[in-house]
């Protein structure tokens, strides 16, 4: 008699890879990163020795030239893992961060966010919870990824705290899983996944409504979904 193979049948489809799309929200406009386009604007509010303490947990930067930045822009610009996205200003039109799609799995159905960079002026903003909002649904409902990953430097509190609000389950450290800048990496895994992402949906989209902020731009409901 054959054994039965463990776990439950699942549709054997592959995802589709990113694109350079446009994706667009009512704070903020993810568009695919140039460095012709965005180095400038990237520069002012990322660059610079002043703003090192941004790349803190990056596997890259801090960039204290325009030159050295250029020359990551431009590889970035061109990579397809990780997927780079700029994000801008929609009245500006402006730069303020970029974020990408990475560890790209189509017949896996599995994706990660990542290489997420705010600037100061981006960071605990609608705009900045909006982007991840745009990528994860572009990645589910657009692209088909059935699992959606979030990892970070176990140290990264912030990062942590992040996953957790935008709805991403922890799964544990994974020890000694990388190292970056010559330093030791102890990495913290969450996901997302298809089948969470409608009621998490759900829960972006009520937040992101104009009326969920007061006249000062404050939150009235919190964006929660661990209780």
């Amino acid at each position: 008699m054959v054994a039965e193979t463990p776990g439950r049948e699942v549709e054997t489809h592959p995802a589709k890879r990113p694109e350079r799309v446009v994706l667009r929200g009512r704070y903020v406009t993810l568009e695919p990163l140039s460095a012709s386009a965005h180095a400038d604007a990237l520069w002012a509010c990322v660059g610079g020795e002043e703003r090192a303490e941004l790349w803190k947990y990056m596997p890259d930067g801090p960039f204290v030239t325009r030159e050295a930045l250029d020359v990551v822009l431009r590889a970035k610009e061109s990579s397809e893992d990780p997927h780079f996205f700029a994000l801008i200003d929609p009245t500006s039109g402006v730069a303020a961060g970029h974020a990408s799609l990475m560890r790209i799995d189509p017949k896996n159905r599995v994706i990660e966010v990542g290489g997420i960079m705010y600037s100061a002026a981006l960071q605990r903003t609608r705009a900045a919870t909006e982007a991840m909002y745009l990528l994860a649904r572009y990645a589910f409902d657009e692209l088909g990824y059935r699992r959606y990953e979030w990892k970070c430097n176990s140290f990264n509190e912030p990062s942590r705290r992040a996953a957790l609000r935008l709805g991403f389950q922890f799964e544990g450290i994974f020890r000694q899983h990388m190292i970056i800048k010559g330093r030791n990496r102890d990495t913290a895994w969450f996901s997302l996944l298809d089948s969470e992402w409608p009621a998490r949906k759900q829960g972006f989209e009520r937040w992101l409504l104009p009326e969920n902020f007061d006249e000062n731009g404050v939150q009235k409901t919190p964006l929660s979904f661990h209780q």
